[in-house]
């Protein structure tokens, strides 16, 4: 599940240094800034690669398959011309010429005026709805072709596949529909419109493409060249910044997602908490976003192949109206899902806390976390709230303090110090080291601690950044038991913005040059260990959707590998966990014997199994038996966590009542976020987890 987070920490560039190992004069403003890039990144990157043919040989290959992953634009031919420089990118990059990337443009231009020649012979043909062929839409399992002739079958085959699901999408909107004037529709009528609908999709592709210009392919090979590095250092164009900075401002406030394009699909990142799609719960991470369509419209505008920012216009716009959006899921169930447009609702994701019985087990605390938020102007950080939903709960006596950190993607780094600082005395929390330099280590420095009896802290693997650090400090410390997935997300790095203006002040006639986000630190935690890649191993490991398939970091090419500095010394004389091996046994018992936990774990393995299924059939008889084997592995799941768990109590500490019933939107979602808490069987564990912690303490 790629997912970028990062936590950006004051870096300060040794600009003077950099700047004077440039010339005066520079020939064009292309060699300019990769000069400038490339400077960068050997001084102040928290691992320099090596500028050999092995870093040549990998931006030739993700560059390729970058500009043509379904291999539907370059011939065999073409690409063994591009073969030649596999060795010699690396030298191209010291001398600041080209010589690959011109010659990528330049086949890139006539393989797309070619293939739109292809598909303008094609579009018009009829079109076989009974092939008993299938395609390969995972672009890494096919083979550039070598003919002409074969990449016109080639778009045949993509075209058909096309026309086979609009029309099965069609003939199903047919047979559900109640009205009369769609009943009457025929299935020739409804073919004719998937293929009128296909070739409108398809011109508007071809339109698009023809407006990629030089400099989007060339910020492309520079961010192919960044990610070489690692996954999180980026090249941002001035405009691609700009719209980068607009985006952390709240751009994508419509829906309240954030989105990227992959393989010619617009792929779910993440979805903002509090937000219109939060709060519908049918939009998740690694979704894929197929059709737009408005409520003043009667077809759904495709997005294959489109650029990002014209994906976000079409989702945009104005609070209260609707965007129909069609998604397939991670489970290749596809649907169609209405979200209103709103304003993120803040509130939703500051913390707060209820009071949680079960069975015999009463007046156990919670708190949520949705995120680590700090502002400057200090009105707002998550440390003090925390705190302050601390001390209430203390207020209420409560026999132990569940903390919330599932999908929290991380924040403020000062934030995380102080809020593990309630639960220890003074002492460390986190390391931050550079690539050559000496750990720094951040601690906390207040010897109170404002809670003191049982603690669990709840993850998963969205659980990244400033979450692992706490849930990491606390495990380090022996203060909390960490219960989650597998692990969490694994992102133990820092990355900052550098302006490549600043570095090099000649050439103003040249400027701007764009700007790198790089990675300069790691995290490390107070045992000496890394949380990249690995994330935090939770004490108790509980059943997750994805439990089979390689999420977060792990997930990324060239992510930053583990590594070990040396620990510091810590303890605490606040809490002593009982034993965990009897928390453990406890919880695996009651797991295995949980029908719900088991049918997570076979959707689970369901996922695993159809992750690589991606050969799909071409005909309407055998693409509708491909989704109704789908739909109904995907139906037995529909329905886990959506009933209230009989016994589970939740309840508003009476303290805040009088700020939710202040409003009626506030009582509004603190209802909804009440009736997601009682159908949550993760929570309903935790809380018997918490159980055998307060038994094991007599």
């Amino acid at each position: 599940m790629k997912i970028k987070l990062f936590i950006t920490l004051a870096l300060a560039a040794s600009v003077a240094v950099i700047a004077a190992v440039f010339p005066k004069a520079n020939k064009d403003k292309e060699s300019l800034t990769l000069q400038v890039l490339m400077a960068v990144l050997e001084r102040l990157h928290f691992a320099p690669q090596k500028i050999d043919d092995s870093l040549s040989q990998e931006i030739y290959k993700e560059y390729l398959d970058g500009m043509d992953n379904n291999k539907r634009f370059l011939l065999s031919s073409e690409v063994e011309q591009l073969a030649i420089y596999k060795n010699s990118i690396d030298e191209q990059i010291d001398a600041t010429t080209f010589e690959f990337f011109n010659l990528t443009n330049t086949l890139m231009e006539s393989g797309i005026k070619r293939a739109q020649r292809v598909y303008q012979s094609i579009i018009d043909q009829e079109i076989s709805i009974t092939s008993s062929k299938t395609l390969e839409l995972d672009g890494e399992k096919t083979q550039f072709v070598s003919t002409e002739a074969e990449l016109a079958e080639r778009w045949t085959d993509y075209i058909t596949y096309h026309v086979v699901t609009r029309y099965e999408s069609y003939l199903s909107d047919r047979n559900k529909s109640d009205d009369p004037i769609d009943k009457e529709k025929t299935d020739e009528e409804l073919l004719a419109k998937a293929t009128k609908n296909s070739k409108e999709m398809f011109d508007d592709w071809f339109k698009r493409l023809d407006d990629i210009r030089r400099s989007d392919r060339y910020e492309a090979y520079l961010n192919v060249l960044t990610h070489t590095y690692d996954p999180h250092t980026d090249y941002y164009s001035p405009k691609a910044k700009e719209d980068f900075d607009l985006k952390m401002g709240g751009r994508l406030e419509g829906i309240g997602a954030r989105l990227f394009v992959k393989d010619d699909l617009t792929e779910v990142s993440t979805v903002i908490v509090g937000g219109p799609a939060w709060k519908g719960k049918e939009l998740a991470v690694e979704d894929k976003i197929l059709q737009v369509r408005q409520d003043d419209e009667e077809e759904p505008t495709d997005l294959t192949g489109m650029r990002i920012d014209d994906v976000v216009q079409l989702i945009r716009g104005k609070k209260g109206t609707n965007v129909h959006l069609t998604i397939r899921k991670k489970s290749g169930k596809t649907l169609v899902i209405t979200i209103e447009r709103d304003e993120v609702i803040v509130d939703e994701s500051f913390a707060r806390s209820v009071v949680v019985d079960f069975e015999d087990v009463n007046n156990i605390g919670f708190i949520s976390l949705p995120v680590f938020y700090s502002t400057f102007d200090g009105k707002n950080s998550c440390a003090e709230d925390v705190k302050k939903e601390v001390e209430k709960l203390n207020a209420q006596n409560v026999n132990g303090i569940i903390l919330d950190l599932r999908w929290n993607g991380g924040g403020s780094l000062q934030d995380v110090i102080d809020m593990s600082g309630l639960f220890i005395e003074e002492g460390p929390i986190v390391q931050v080291k550079s690539g050559d330099g000496k750990a720094s280590v951040y601690k906390d420095r207040d010897s109170s601690v404002s809670y003191d009896g049982p603690m669990i802290v709840m993850t998963n693997m969205v659980s990244a950044s400033a979450s692992e650090i706490l849930a990491g400090a606390l495990q380090d410390y022996g203060r909390a038991v960490i219960v989650g997935s597998n692990s969490t997300f694994g992102k133990g790095t820092v990355q900052g913005f550098y302006d490549l203006d600043r570095v090099y002040n000649g050439s103003s006639d040249l400027k701007p040059l764009g700007q790198v986000k790089m990675t300069t630190q790691k995290f490390y935690r107070i045992n000496g260990g890394s949380n990249q890649l690995t994330g935090i191993i939770p004490d108790i490991i509980l059943p997750d959707n994805f439990s089979y398939v390689n999420v977060g970091e792990k997930d990324y090419d060239n992510a930053l590998e583990w590594s070990k500095i040396d620990p510091v010394k810590y303890q605490q004389n606040v809490y002593q966990l009982p034993d965990l091996s009897i928390l453990k046994q406890n919880s695996s018992e009651r797991v295995a014997a949980s029908n719900i936990f088991n049918l997570i774990d076979d959707n689970a393995q369901y996922i695993k199994e159809v992750e690589n299924d991606s050969d799909v059939p071409l005909s309407l008889k055998g693409y509708k038996a491909y989704l109704a084997e789908r739909e109904a592995r995907a139906e037995k799941y529909d329905n886990i966590m959506k009933n209230p768990i009989d016994g589970l109590s939740i309840s508003n500490l009476a303290i805040d009542l009088d700020y939710i019933q202040a409003d009626s939107s506030r009582i509004a979602r603190n209802e909804d976020w009440l009736k997601g808490l009682h159908k949550d069987v993760y929570l309903q564990e935790t809380v018997l987890i918490m159980k055998d912690m307060i038994n094991g303490e007599q």
